[in-house]
């Protein structure tokens, strides 16, 4: 049995260890995965873009028909006092804020029952970024049917089709799942797909087949900031596998090049199978970005 960290956390209004932390098992995020959650990153003891991802858990909230049980302030209260604790106790100073909404605890039916307080709990981790070496070589992913519920636009906590993405190319060696709906990109188990091609950079529309990822609007605004064409479009697989290069974004990675494409390199001439300079240049870009826009 794996043990459990001592780290603080919040559980409905209270701060305890995390291994002493305990939720009904008639909890509907238990019972059905009926609830949403966030992934808050922190930088040098700072939230970064905290309220454009406050703003994502309350449209999936809304979603949901559950009522946010907190407003802006407390939100920021409580993860500020959950990242200092962690530095205090282990030194981390980049840090993975992860805050759970349920609808709540109610005995088992399907219909949403009205008049049930939401379980809310939040921890903290130290973040694990991608390493230098793949920062330097790339990394690889593989594709697949995007065969996950139609509702990708909620941050459910319902990941079983995430799961089975992901395990999907941890099996190959691989990162991450590029997956495709129809022949066109939707996005990656746990991450956004972008397509380089021209020069420019290329993502799908926003839509109920995509999660709208925070790094949808930065990647844009660093893109505007770079004087790199940003589009969002409907991409057709062989798009990808013609790609002048292929990029990652989330929480965790930040933006991180594809450079192999079930078991093939992306790109082209003397950049086959490397990183690009338009990641290059939004790396750069991203670290700027996180020095001057975290709180």
């Amino acid at each position: 049995m794996q043990t459990l960290p001592d780290t603080l956390c919040f559980l409905n209004g209270e701060y305890s260890p995390l291994r002493d932390a305990k939720v009904s098992v008639l909890d509907r995020g238990f019972i059905f995965g009926d609830g949403v959650y966030e992934v808050i990153p922190v930088y040098g003891g700072k939230l970064f873009r905290v309220h454009e991802h406050l703003a994502r858990l309350d449209r999936s909230l809304a979603k949901l028909r559950i009522a946010n049980p907190a407003g802006s302030d407390e939100w920021l209260a409580r993860a500020r006092k959950l990242v200092a604790a962690l530095a205090q106790q282990s030194g981390a100073q980049e840090q993975l804020v992860y805050i759970q909404v349920t609808r709540g605890v109610a005995l088992r039916d399907h219909v949403m029952p009205p008049d049930v307080e939401p379980t809310v709990f939040m921890m903290v981790s130290a973040m694990k970024p991608a390493t230098p070496e793949q920062r330097h070589h790339g990394v690889a992913c593989v594709t697949a049917r995007d065969f996950r519920w139609e509702r990708a636009d909620i941050k459910s906590i319902s990941l079983l089709g995430n799961v089975l993405a992901r395990q999907m190319s941890a099996d190959k060696g691989a990162l991450e799942t590029v997956m495709f709906r129809g022949g066109y990109l939707t996005e990656a188990s746990a991450s956004n797909v972008w397509v380089v091609h021209e020069g420019a950079v290329l993502g799908p529309p926003k839509s109920e087949h995509v999660l709208e990822g925070i790094r949808y609007d930065l990647i844009r605004e660093l893109c505007e900031e770079e004087g790199i064409a940003y589009n969002l479009r409907p991409i057709p697989e062989g798009e990808l596998l013609a790609a002048d290069e292929l990029l990652l974004s989330s929480a965790t990675k930040e933006v991180l090049p594809v450079t192999t494409l079930d078991g093939q390199p992306v790109g082209h001439g003397a950049l086959r199978g490397k990183p690009g300079p338009v990641y290059a240049r939004l790396y750069e870009a991203y670290q700027r970005a996180k020095r001057a826009q975290s709180i």
